[in-house]
């Protein structure tokens, strides 16, 4: 594949993961589950398309920060939010090769942890008058990353993972498919 061609793939695969993860962000909004200490986003199922392709990283890190700026915690969520979902996509990418029985059992990991550290910090810090490291307490940061990292476990390892198991039976058996998923 020329280079050009590449990087048009490697584009429209990011676009189309933000908005993915975009539109089933809202969605789990819609039901109350997107934001807050107890989440089940539904979005965060493709926190695992990492360990198909590189193109999932920004895509994944787009789509996050355009879900939240619908967010009820504001700018705060807009960059912790977007970060969390930054490191946790590049770490999963670096973890796909490790495999049991074929399956990158390690890669929906990375946003269970990363999720449950910086979003438990974030919802611990936020107080009435706005972020401050001043209001941590870890009596608050435990029970909402606990939370935050439990919704994450349900989703990721629930969905993320048998998803990615589909796309990769699915790539495997029709080889004219994985031009579309590069593993660069």
């Amino acid at each position: 594949m020329q280079k050009q061609n590449r990087t048009v793939y490697f584009l429209c695969q990011s676009a189309l993961i933000a908005a993915a993860y975009a539109v089933l962000t809202l969605a789990a909004a819609a039901l109350g589950w997107a934001y807050g200490p107890i989440q089940f986003r539904f979005s965060e199922a493709l926190t695992i398309l990492p360990a198909l392709t590189p193109a999932a990283v920004p895509g994944l890190a787009v789509g996050c920060f355009l879900a939240n700026l619908g967010s009820p915690l504001g700018p705060v969520d807009w960059i912790f939010g977007t970060l969390a979902t930054l490191l946790a996509a590049l770490w999963s990418r670096s973890l796909r090769h490790i495999k049991v029985r074929g399956v990158p059992i390690l890669a929906p990991l990375p946003p269970i942890i990363c999720n449950a550290l910086i979003i438990g910090l974030e919802i611990a810090c936020l107080g009435d008058s706005g972020f401050s490291m001043s209001g941590f307490s870890m009596a608050a940061f435990l029970p909402n990353a606990l939370y935050v990292g439990l919704g994450e476990l349900v989703i990721c390892y629930g969905l993320g993972l048998p998803l990615l198991y589909i796309l990769e039976h699915v790539l495997q058996k029709n080889s004219h498919l994985k031009t579309l998923f590069p593993q660069n």
